[in-house]
């Protein structure tokens, strides 16, 4: 009889023929940049929970990588005779294994009991984690343990960290115990069921569908896609802004090409796209573009930022997950249709924003719009540099003007323009590659989009990174955010009908 980890658990609790590939064909599994992020802020997050439990680092780890899963159970049951805090303690029983985060001892009318604590990275408490916790007490219970309390600690987005390595606060606790210890009948079910999953000779015959994103991407996606029905040709994730409710709603009437859709069913964007879509031809109106930019002049700027959240703040001041701006792009076109550029880098990984700030007012001149493609970003996080430097009336007035100034492409793209290329989308990185055809991402070396934007960020400030690949990743991110405001650029000339600028 096989053994199942809290995670082959949690995979069945997601879907069946997740588990089964997972056990049967693991292979298959390909999983995206954001998991393995998501993987990275778990390891980071629970390495700070040590020194938040443990702070006199008292405690005993146990490594099941290094040491085996027989010598870390039994080191385990070694360790419960003591009374030092516990990580990763590992237990088997009825079918099941899991590893703790953290053990605490503690005494409960005289006698010596335990306390567990589960550390998540989000911020707050998932219905799925639930399930974790009822696993983990099911498991170590069964095991003789004598578990007094389990809660689940999650990140705290509303902390500030204080600097000098004080995490205390960081994380916030949830008691799960009386609901975890009730659930043991559940669990027991779920072993039970996994061992009928474990014994099919096929994998389950389930389509894919919103559990293949919830609680966590699947990995097996583009296997268990690849083995359905082709998709629609033209699919009906194209249509903008189309919700869950009325894509249900749509196949229930078994209509899954959006060439189907009944018209008194679409607004009219919707339809512009499908009309696009359907007859292949581009919808530009050139005439209106233009007179949504006519009354903004030259000098111009076009402005975007790179950011970074780090769930762990690394920096006093900052929050948990709050965006963090390392870099901006910034083109000047003057009175003359010169093009200049500006650009700012910060690699030291000491906290960015203060010259970032500085530079960019003094890059942004006094006068003539600020360009940006979603102004919500740019915007957001101007207004958090003005609310970080509130003492300083100088930088936080330039700041203000920036923003008074700030002109937004986006609107303009969804209103004047579309091409079939796009399917449904106006990020600029679908935008740019219709209206100026000979500017792709796709064509960058190394650095193509934010979130390798985000990792390039983390290498490149790593005290490890040698000093030659740092340089690599500076021209990168560079160049990658320099094209983001040539883009805006461009898409500005072809918008404002200023083709008779050499740009």
């Amino acid at each position: 009889m096989r053994i199942f980890s809290k995670s082959k658990l949690l995979a069945l609790r997601q879907c069946r023929k997740r588990l089964w590939l997972e056990l049967h064909r693991p292979a298959l599994r390909d999983d995206s940049a954001g998991t393995e992020t998501s993987f990275r802020i778990g390891h980071q997050v629970g390495d700070i929970a040590r020194q938040i439990y443990d702070p006199e680092q008292c405690g005993a780890l146990i490594d099941v990588n290094t040491e085996g899963f027989a010598a870390a159970f039994a080191r385990t049951q070694a360790l419960l005779s003591g009374d030092q805090t516990i990580f990763e303690a590992g237990f088997s029983w009825g079918g099941a294994l899991a590893f703790a985060d953290v053990l605490l001892p503690m005494q409960v009318e005289g006698k010596k009991a335990w306390r567990m604590v589960e550390v998540k990275s989000s911020t707050s408490l998932k219905d799925y984690y639930r399930d974790d916790a009822a696993i983990q007490s099911y498991v170590a219970r069964g095991s003789g343990m004598p578990l007094h309390s389990l809660a689940l600690a999650h990140i705290d987005n509303g902390w500030t960290y204080p600097g000098n390595g004080d995490y205390r606060g960081l994380l916030k606790e949830n008691e799960l115990a009386e609901e975890a210890f009730a659930r043991s009948t559940e669990v027991q079910g779920w072993i039970a069921e996994a061992q009928q999953v474990d014994a099919q000779p096929q994998e389950p015959a389930i389509t894919t569908g919103d559990h293949c994103e919830a609680p966590y991407a699947c990995g097996f996606y583009d296997h268990c896609r690849s083995q359905e029905a082709p998709p629609a040709e033209f699919p009906l994730y194209w249509l903008p802004r189309i919700g869950s409710a009325a894509l249900d709603t749509l196949a229930s009437q078994g209509i899954t090409d959006l060439r189907d859709v009944p018209d008194e069913q679409l607004n009219e964007k919707q339809r512009r796209v499908r009309r696009c879509t359907v007859n292949n031809s581009e919808f530009f109106d050139a005439e209106g573009a233009s007179a949504d930019l006519a009354a903004r002049g030259l000098p111009a700027y076009f402005l975007d930022f790179e950011s970074i959240q780090f769930a762990v703040p690394l920096w006093a001041g900052w929050r948990p997950y709050q965006q963090a701006v390392f870099q901006f792009s910034l083109h000047a076109l003057d009175a003359q249709g010169k093009l200049t550029h500006h650009e700012h880098l910060d690699l030291s990984g000491n906290d960015p924003t203060e010259p970032l700030a500085r530079a960019l007012v003094a890059s942004c001149g006094g006068s003539g719009p600020v360009y940006v493609y979603n102004a919500a970003f740019e915007s957001g996080r101007i207004q958090e540099m003005m609310a970080r430097f509130a003492h300083d009336a100088a930088l936080v007035d330039g700041l203000a003007g920036i923003i008074a100034r700030i002109v937004d492409l986006l609107p303009i793209a969804r209103e004047r323009y579309y091409h079939p290329s796009q399917h449904g989308s106006w990020s600029l990185k679908k935008v740019l590659p219709a209206v100026v055809p000979s500017l792709r991402y796709d064509a960058l070396d190394g650095v193509q989009d934010g979130g390798m934007a985000q990792e390039a960020y983390l290498e490149a400030t790593h005290p490890q990174t040698a000093p030659d690949r740092k340089a690599a990743l500076r021209t990168q991110l560079l160049t990658y955010c320099k094209l983001d405001t040539y883009a805006t650029v461009r898409l500005w000339q072809v918008f404002a009908g200023r083709t008779e600028l050499a740009l």
